[in-house]
C-alpha cells in the first residue's frame, strides 16, 4: 500500500470537514427542515465567496472518552464572505457535531472572527444552532462563551453584529445574541431561553415546552428579544442579506447609497386626506410611511412587539434612513415601555452607524395606569428621551396630527435638538386634548354653566382654536415650517441633503448613564 502524499492528506483532511458530523446526523438536521452549518453560509453569501478558517481545529478535551472523538472544525464553521459584494465575517454552528456545543476551541474559532470583524471594520454574523456549553469541559466552556459576551461588548457600535437564531440556544448562550445588535429566529425550529422546561418545572411547577417558553412567535411578540421571524431558514438567511443592504460595514462609514428611479420630487396627493379630521378615528402610519420613502424600501424591525410605534430602515432618494413613528391604529398610538424600549434601542443603533432618524409624530401622550406606573414608565419612557437626546445624527421630525405633553418633548422636538420640524396643516401641538383642557382650564365656569355640556363644547372650541393648531409652535420656532402633506417626500430629500455634513462633538466623558 503506497504511502499518502501531503496532498492527499490535506484533500482528505479537507472532505472530513466538509461531512461535519456524517450523513446520518446530516440527514437527522434535514429531517427536522433545518440546513446544516454549510448550507445556511452557502445559501447567505455570494456564491463562491466563502473562505474558511479553522477548518482543521480540533477539540483539547481528554475527560470522559472525549480524546477519541475528535471532528475537524469542533462544531462551528468560521470565516469571511461576501454578501451583494461587500464583506463580512462570519460563524455557523453545526449542531451535526457534538450538537453544535461549545467548548473551548469552538469559542476560540468565534472569538478569532470577531476580533478579525473590528480590526477590519467589517460586520460579524452568528447563525446559531447549538445544545449548549460542552458540559465535559466544565468551566472553560464557560470561559468560552464569556470571552465571546466581552467581545460582543466592545464590538457593539463599532460594526454591526447580527444574529440568526436557526436552532436551540439555551442557557448562557443567549446573552451574545442578546448584546448584538439584532436577533433573527426560524419559526418552530429554534428558541432562545435561560433555563429550559425541566428546571422551570421543578422551580416554579410550570409544564411548558421549548417553543412555548422561549420559541420564536414568545420573543417576536411578548418579550421583545427577537426583532425578525421567519417559517424557514432560507427565508431567515434572504432577511439577514436584505438588512445588511441598509447597513454600513462600521461605524466610520455611510450606509450604501442605492440609486432609485422613485423621482426625488414625487408628490402623493393621497397624502393631503389620509389624516382623519376626527382626531379620535385611527389611522395606520404604515400608509404615511410607504407613501412617502423611495418605493419598496420600508423595512420594519419588531414588527409584531409594541405595535402602537413603529420603526424600521427605508431610502429617501437613495439614501438610507431610521424611522420612528408613532402607530395611531394601535393604542391610539401612546408611548408605554415597551415602545419606549423598542425605539430606544433602535435609535441607538441608528446614532452608532451614521443613520439619519426620521421621526413621523402622532401622539397623545404616555399610556396611563397603575400597570404602566408600577412597572416603571417613568425609568423606561426616559431611555426613549434619552436616546432622542444623545443621537447626533441628522434628526427630522414630521407632525402628522397629534404632539400632546411630555410625549411631544419626547418625539424629537426642537427642544431635543432635532434639526428640523415641520407639522401638517392639520397637526395639533399642545400640552394635552383640548376638551380635557378645557375642563381643567374652565372647570367653574362649566360646573355653574346652565348647559354645562354647551359650555364645554364651546370651551373646547376656544381652545382648539388658539392651541390645536400648528402656529402656536411654529411663531416659536418650535415647529421650523408647516407644509402640505403631499410635498413631505421632496422636502424630506432636501433637508437630509443639507443635513449630510452636519457634525456636532458631546461633551467629554467616559459615558452616559442611561436610566436602564
Amino acid at each position: 500500500m503506497s504511502q499518502e502524499t501531503p496532498q492527499e492528506r490535506l484533500l482528505r483532511m479537507r472532505e472530513q470537514a466538509l461531512a461535519g458530523g456524517g450523513p446520518k446526523r446530516i440527514e437527522a438536521q434535514h429531517a427536522k427542515g433545518k440546513l446544516t452549518a454549510r448550507e445556511r453560509i452557502d445559501f447567505l453569501v455570494d456564491e463562491g465567496s466563502f473562505v474558511e478558517l479553522d477548518r482543521f481545529v480540533t477539540h483539547r478535551c481528554t475527560n470522559f472518552g472525549m480524546d477519541q472523538q475528535q471532528i475537524l472544525g469542533d462544531g462551528v464553521v468560521t470565516g469571511h464572505a461576501l454578501v451583494e459584494g461587500r464583506p463580512i465575517y462570519l460563524y455557523s454552528q453545526d449542531f451535526t457535531v457534538f450538537g453544535g456545543s461549545l467548548s473551548e476551541t469552538h469559542a476560540e474559532k468565534i472569538c478569532k472572527v470577531m476580533d478579525a470583524a473590528v480590526k477590519n471594520g467589517l460586520p460579524v454574523i452568528g447563525l446559531g444552532d447549538s445544545g449548549g456549553a460542552r458540559i465535559q469541559e466544565g468551566v472553560s466552556s464557560l470561559g468560552g462563551y464569556a470571552e465571546i459576551f466581552w467581545r460582543n461588548t466592545r464590538a457593539s457600535g463599532v460594526v454591526p453584529q447580527i444574529s440568526a437564531i436557526m436552532g436551540p440556544c439555551a442557557g448562557g448562550a443567549v446573552y451574545s445574541p442578546a448584546l448584538t445588535d439584532f436577533i433573527f429566529m426560524v419559526e418552530g425550529t429554534s428558541y432562545m431561553h435561560i433555563t429550559g422546561p425541566d428546571v422551570v418545572k421543578t422551580v416554579t411547577h410550570e409544564v411548558v415546552t421549548s417553543e412555548e417558553l422561549g420559541g420564536a412567535s414568545v420573543h417576536a411578540e411578548r418579550s421583545g428579544v427577537c426583532h425578525f421571524t421567519h417559517p424557514d431558514d432560507k427565508t431567515s438567511l434572504n432577511a439577514v442579506r436584505r438588512l445588511l443592504s441598509y447597513l454600513p460595514l462600521n461605524n466610520a462609514e455611510d450606509p450604501p447609497f442605492v440609486p432609485t428611479d422613485d423621482p426625488a420630487d414625487r408628490q402623493d396627493a393621497s397624502l393631503d386626506t389620509l389624516v382623519p379630521e376626527d382626531a379620535q378615528r385611527p389611522y395606520d402610519m404604515r400608509d404615511v410611511i410607504t407613501r412617502i420613502v423611495d418605493r419598496g424600501s420600508w423595512f420594519e424591525v419588531q414588527e409584531a412587539f409594541a405595535r402602537n410605534i413603529l420603526c424600521g430602515f427605508a431610502r429617501l432618494g437613495g439614501r438610507v434612513v431610521g424611522i420612528v413613528a408613532n402607530q395611531p391604529a394601535v393604542l391610539a398610538g401612546c408611548l408605554d415601555i415597551a415602545a419606549s424600549e423598542k425605539a430606544a434601542r433602535f435609535i441607538r443603533f441608528c446614532d452608532a452607524f451614521n443613520i439619519p432618524i426620521v421621526t413621523f409624530e402622532d401622539v397623545p401622550g404616555f399610556l396611563p395606569g397603575t400597570a404602566q406606573e408600577y412597572a416603571g414608565i417613568i425609568r423606561h419612557g426616559a431611555k426613549l428621551l434619552y436616546a432622542y437626546c444623545e443621537a447626533t445624527v441628522p434628526k427630522v421630525t414630521v407632525i402628522t396630527r397629534k404632539a400632546y405633553g411630555g410625549a411631544y418633548d419626547v418625539m424629537a422636538s426642537k427642544h431635543v435638538r432635532a434639526d428640523l420640524n415641520i407639522a401638517w396643516p392639520g397637526a395639533q401641538i399642545a400640552v394635552m386634548g383640548a376638551a380635557g383642557a378645557a375642563n381643567i382650564i374652565h372647570r367653574r365656569e362649566i360646573a355653574e354653566a346652565e348647559d354645562s355640556e354647551a359650555m364645554l363644547a364651546q370651551k373646547t372650541k376656544e381652545y382648539e382654536d388658539t392651541f390645536n393648531n400648528p402656529y402656536r409652535a411654529a411663531a416659536r420656532g418650535f415647529v421650523d415650517d408647516v407644509i402640505e402633506a403631499h410635498t413631505t417626500r421632496p422636502y424630506l430629500i432636501r433637508a437630509l441633503e443639507v443635513l449630510r455634513s452636519k457634525h456636532e462633538p458631546g461633551p467629554t466623558r467616559k459615558h452616559g448613564n442611561i436610566p436602564l
